[in-house]
């Protein structure tokens, strides 16, 4: 059975192909317009996910959307009528918010079954389907679907039931939305800034900030609405008054009471979390857990779920956001036409377009770059070598990362020993915020030398205690942990040797890894993606497949930056065809 999943017309558009219960290719359509958080119609993901299958559409039994449109009209009309919504916005788009189903047969050319799936079903069963347990309570958390906002339910098999649901206005996503814009930056973009800030921070402001939300043990919370303006900027003049601070703008120069504030909502949100979950776990008497929706993404708060909580085990699906709810939608469409249903727990989440070398090399050639290649062996001593000297390196390798994370696919690696490391990607590499933390990356045999850990953590959605952070300064964040990915020698044995080859020279087997990409742009999916990035940054050596690529090797005019506008990038591509390059 060949279903395709489909996230779209909102933010991070994606779409996933589904084979038997397997999701076996999937790409957010960011990757390949270059638009970051893409809201478009994702035609360019699923041609690629047909083609790496060697599917038509006529193949596809089912197409399942991630939501459900006519209820979350319902949903923006009311708002619209309660004062605490725009009409200009729904207008604009009507046709195409009420006309999914057309818009789909449109794009696609499919004549068969459309399934709309409710927005936090599509969030529990990505999570759920996904994670291995035989039965599981189900906790989903973001800003809104059609109503829910928080959704409480359980899986057992292939059935997904819904204990209770907190609904529209009242939302903890919104709530740390509201605080992300307050601090200057961007509302469902930027959350994961102000997680980062949290441990630069105190938490001087949770009596105020306690005004704006009530919640109860039993997992029940209320929003202040007169503290919240959905309609611009997320929050009212009431933030000011009861905080006493004035509204960060954007650019402006972060100041400690920015960092407790974060540091604050950090505290209430995880105090509402551990509330809500503890009360799941009481009324289900379920062991295991697995979260969703885009506040699970806050693996800061993840480390304090499985530190704090009752359950025994909690799976974060390593794709939470929304794009990931393509996954959910096409695996919840297979629970209710599969006669015998099979879900197999997830190893990894390379899912995306691979380039081999006849391809590198083709790009190569054509931009006239002096590429050395190199056997797998050599190439691990030799990349190894050059971290431990302090080169950076742009590493581009197999099928690229579903989801936020960079996780060995498309990333770049450093050194994790000097913190000068950390000063010099943010500011010249990534070309963002000075407080910004990266991560480790390790082998799993090795991990629990350095880390805290009693298990593995192969999709970097948790924090963990680092118990060498004096080794490990880069990828130490300033509260002593880090958001660490470890690495299974079958799933990535490339990576895995890298990793190993860098401990027997420097005696630490742990690499900082942050994604391929700079501020303002997706992480890179093709070679041309990889070089345009390695051009704009100051990236030292370019690995792509069997080749590399070092800077100061090229020719002066191949390498001059600026040819790129990364915090405004936009440009039409093609439908990502498989004559382009040649998929392994």
């Amino acid at each position: 059975m060949n279903i395709l999943g489909i996230s779209a017309l909102y933010h991070d558009s994606a779409a996933c192909l589904l084979q038997d219960g397997i999701i076996t290719a999937a790409v957010q359509e960011e990757r390949l317009t270059r638009r970051k958080f893409e809201p478009n119609f994702p035609v360019n993901s699923i041609q690629y996910c047909l083609e790496f299958a060697n599917l038509k559409i006529e193949d596809i039994d089912c197409i399942a959307f991630y939501e459900d449109p006519k209820k979350k009209m319902e949903r923006i009309l009311w708002s619209i009528g309660q004062g605490i919504g725009d009409i200009h916005p729904i207008l604009n788009t009507w046709d195409e918010k009420m006309g999914v189903e057309f818009l789909i047969r449109k794009h696609t050319g499919f004549d068969g079954e459309i399934k709309m799936i409710d927005h936090h079903i599509s969030h529990a069963a990505s999570s759920f389907f996904m994670s291995g347990f035989e039965d599981a309570a189900l906790f989903v958390v973001d800003g809104v679907g059609e109503w829910a906002t928080t959704t409480f339910a359980t899986g057992k098999g292939k059935e997904i039931q819904v204990i209770k649901e907190i609904e529209f206005p009242n939302s903890l996503g919104l709530y740390y939305s509201a605080i992300t814009s307050f601090l200057g930056f961007r509302p469902n973009s930027d959350e994961y800034k102000v997680m980062g800030m949290t441990a630069y921070g105190s938490p001087l402001f949770v009596d105020q900030l306690k005004e704006m939300i009530d919640w109860d043990t039993t997992g029940n919370y209320t929003l202040d609405m007169s503290y919240f303006n959905y309609n611009s900027g997320m929050f009212s003049d009431k933030f000011e008054d009861v905080l006493k601070v004035r509204a960060r703008k954007y650019g402006e120069k972060m100041e400690q009471v920015h960092f407790d504030i974060a540091c604050s909502a950090q505290k209430i949100l995880e105090e509402i979390l551990l509330a809500s979950i503890n009360w799941l776990y009481k009324h289900t008497g379920l062991k295991k857990l697995c979260l969703s929706g885009g506040v699970a993404l806050n693996c800061l708060a993840n480390g304090h779920l499985r530190n704090n909580s009752l359950f025994e085990e909690i799976f974060v699906q390593p794709a939470s956001g929304d794009a990931g709810t393509c996954f959910g939608a096409a695996l919840a469409a297979y629970a209710s036409l599969a006669k015998e249903p099979h879900f197999k727990a997830i190893e990894h989440v390379r899912l995306g377009p691979q380039f081999n070398d006849k391809s590198i090399l083709q790009y190569v050639t054509q931009m006239d770059l002096k590429a050395k290649e190199f056997s797998t062996s050599n190439l691990i001593y030799y990349c190894a070598e050059k971290l431990s000297e302090g080169k950076i390196i742009g590493w581009f390798q197999g099928r690229m990362e579903f989801g936020p994370r960079a996780l060995g696919g498309r990333s770049i690696l450093a050194d994790p020993r000097s913190i000068s490391m950390k000063e010099r990607l943010n500011i010249l590499i990534k070309k963002r915020e000075e407080f910004r933390p990266f991560a480790p990356i390790s082998t799993e045999e090795d991990a629990p030398h350095f880390f805290d850990i009693d298990r593995n953590y192969p999709f970097m959605t948790f924090i963990v205690e680092s118990s060498k952070g004096n080794l490990l300064e880069a990828v130490t964040h300033d509260d002593g942990t880090a958001r660490l990915q470890t690495v299974n020698k079958n799933v990535d044995p490339l990576m895995h040797q890298l990793l190993s080859k860098f401990g027997e020279l420097t005696g630490v087997p742990v690499l900082l890894n942050t994604s391929f990409n700079v501020a303002g742009e997706p992480i890179v999916c093709s070679p041309s993606d990889a070089f345009n990035c390695f051009r704009e940054s100051g990236i030292d050596i370019l690995v792509m497949g069997s080749y590399v690529i070092e800077r100061n090797e090229q020719l002066p005019e191949l390498m001059e930056p600026g040819t790129l506008d990364y915090q405004a990038l936009a440009r039409e591509v093609e439908p990502y065809l498989k004559d382009t390059y040649f998929f392994s």
